[in-house]
């Protein structure tokens, strides 16, 4: 019985071990370098032309992402701030006053009180109110690479940085939408310019953990718990 009484205590602390495990940040997929279509075989022109997009030398063209696989620069520089503020007050107030009521024209009493006399009176009133408010900022820089070439010409990107420190890492990830035109000489965009903008800045590690609530504390403060 010592043995599994032992046992039972045991598990309890094994398992609040591997919860304290430090957790990383793993590249995600949905993020991932894309790599540009591999060239024609050696020899082989398609067309009939002598020109071939594939080896041709662009003397004049600058040297923006314009197909797969190239990279663009994307300057982050995002702020939203956003405030609501709400007040409610209710107030009612009732009075109802019967009189004396008469049978036969005498008031009905009982030891010299009128008992038939009544005054009804009613009070409610309500006050609430609420704030909140929330600001956000994130800056620095992010390079992509081109996923995709829509049919109009503008560039589907997306790509993804992780930076470890010591025990902790963060990671940023984008993806969007981005017009040529929109793209400086020296390839990079303003991620104001990015349509469709999909940014997520996270973290992972001791930081991450010592940041974040236990499963106890998780599920006391959850509306599972009904009291």
């Amino acid at each position: 019985m010592i043995g599994i009484a032992r046992f039972l205590l045991l598990v309890p602390l094994l398992a609040l071990g591997a919860c304290s495990i430090t957790r990383t940040v793993t590249p995600d997929p949905n993020f991932a370098i894309t790599e540009p279509p591999p060239p024609p075989p050696a020899g082989v022109i398609s067309d009939g032309a002598i020109y071939s997009p594939q080896t041709g030398l662009s003397l004049f063209e600058d040297r923006t992402a314009l197909r797969v696989g190239d990279i663009l620069t994307v300057l982050l520089s995002e702020s939203t701030a956003a405030s609501t503020s709400a007040s409610t007050s209710t107030q009612k107030n009732d009075s109802i006053d019967t009189g004396i009521p008469t049978v036969f024209g005498n008031g009905v009493t009982y030891k010299g009180k009128n008992i038939l006399q009544n005054v009804l009176e009613a009070e409610r009133s309500f006050t609430g109110s609420g704030d909140s408010s929330q600001s956000n900022s994130l800056t620095g820089d992010l390079t992509v690479t081109v996923s995709r070439v829509l049919a109009n010409g503008n560039l589907q990107v997306r790509g993804e940085k992780i930076i470890g420190i010591n025990q902790s890492a963060e990671f940023v990830r984008l993806k969007g939408v981005v017009r040529p035109q929109d793209v400086t000489p020296d390839n990079t965009v303003l991620s104001s310019k990015v349509a469709n903008a999909q940014i997520y800045y996270g973290g992972g590690g001791a930081v991450a953990e010592a940041n974040t609530k236990g499963w106890l504390s998780r599920f006391f403060n959850s509306a599972y718990w009904p009291f």
